[in-house]
């Protein structure tokens, strides 16, 4: 049996706000706080103030967290960015790295602005996890940050349960970068080279799925103005997230702008996006192709006390074959200009297949790459679309 602190990845999904009911809200200012208290009264922005009370109560995940405990120490990454004498490019690397640790997430996504005729304003998206983010490979000019969640659970009876353990999303930043893989709508990514000058002094941000699919990629630059340390991003296409493609199919792209802020007590991440709808061509539709404004706040809170070491031990069993996926990717990529994927390959997900390995890999206790690699590049290869095939959607 799989050891004990390990759950499926479509239960931890479930766990961080994929399933569409009220979600419990934290948010008290003592140090010691629940991630999901329901004695907390629930709170939103943006409320409508002239709809029926409750019609726009928030949507996402229910589960309730165990405590955490806030780390209020000096923050010694984020002091660090502003360390006198070093150079603009060493403040860039420094305030990535400062995104690295032990965090509380919580995740607020708001409709603001409806844009199409008769359209009605979607209820507001909270939800919540736990997490590490650790670094995994730095060259210098190249830092890749992996997000692992280690979750627990108070159960009905107000018992501790956990930890829950599953790989998450991943960013990979990569200065003056000239090459990018940018979503075109409809499961499908395609390269695009910008000019050195279009890149100089400037980052791109390249974010993957949990199972190491591309997800996005923008160019931006870092700012360091006094305390402030931000990324913004250019206007980006992103595909429709969990929270969006289980409840709704009407539109097919999100166009927004990301911006991170490191801050003394972690980082954010905010959203500035449009929905589009586009054709089965990936180009927006030529009559009325946005629904409505959105705005997005995840809030990454550093935390201390909280027992991560499952996270780091699942990440040192399995990390070698994790690094072979990410290498079979890479071998895709390099290979096609264009990248089409299947929504599922006889009735199951791609990060299905990936987490099942990954996880007889932690029992085995070994690994063996050569047989790894071998899976993660057909498993990998059997989700490309050839031709005309279809394509579905390959949102988790």
């Amino acid at each position: 049996m799989l050891k004990s602190f390990l759950i499926s990845a479509a239960a931890v999904l479930l766990l961080t706000g994929c399933a569409q009911k009220q979600v419990n809200v934290s948010d008290t200012p003592e140090a010691v706080t629940e991630t999901g208290n329901p004695k907390l009264k629930q709170r939103w922005t943006f409320s409508r103030q002239y709809t029926a009370d409750g019609e726009m109560k928030p949507r996402g995940g229910t589960s309730k967290g165990a405590p955490v405990v806030l780390d209020t120490s000096p923050n010694e990454a984020y002091l660090s960015i502003n360390e006198p004498g070093i150079s603009k490019f060493e403040q860039d690397r420094r305030a990535i790295l400062a995104m690295t640790g032990t965090y509380r997430t919580t995740f607020d996504f708001v409709e603001t602005v409806p844009l199409k005729q008769g359209y009605k304003l979607d209820r507001p998206y909270q939800s919540w996890a736990t997490e590490i983010v650790e670094v995994i490979e730095d060259t210098g000019d190249f830092i890749s940050l992996q997000h692992i969640l280690v979750m627990y659970l108070i159960d009905d009876e107000g018992n501790k349960q956990g930890p829950f353990v599953s790989k998450h999303w991943r960013q990979d930043w990569k200065y003056e970068d000239t090459d990018l893989l940018a979503f075109s709508g409809n499961n499908t990514w395609e390269k695009m080279t910008i000019t050195k000058d279009e890149s100089r002094g400037k980052w791109t941000q390249a974010v993957y799925q949990v199972d190491d699919s591309p997800r996005y990629e923008s160019v931006g630059e870092w700012a360091h103005e006094g305390n402030y340390s931000g990324w913004t991003s250019e206007e980006t296409w992103r595909p429709l997230p969990r929270r969006e493609f289980s409840v709704r199919d009407d539109y097919g792209v999100l166009e927004g702008v990301n911006r991170h802020i490191v801050i003394p007590t972690g980082w954010v991440h905010e959203q500035d996006n449009i929905k589009l709808i586009v054709d089965e061509k990936g180009e927006a539709v030529s009559e009325n192709p946005y629904i409505s404004k959105e705005v997005g706040l995840n809030r990454y809170e550093r935390i201390t006390g909280t027992e991560y070491a499952p996270g780091d031990g699942y990440w040192e069993a399995t990390g070698e074959f994790w690094g072979d996926v990410r290498d079979a990717w890479s071998g895709y990529i390099a290979e096609n200009d264009t990248i089409k994927l299947k929504s599922s390959v006889e009735g199951k997900k791609l990060y299905q297949y990936l987490f099942e390995y990954a996880a007889q890999v932690q029992e085995s206790g070994a690994y063996d790459s050569e047989a790894g690699s071998k899976f993660a590049a057909e498993t990998i290869g059997s989700f490309i679309v050839l031709d005309d095939e279809e394509t579905g959607s390959s949102a988790y």
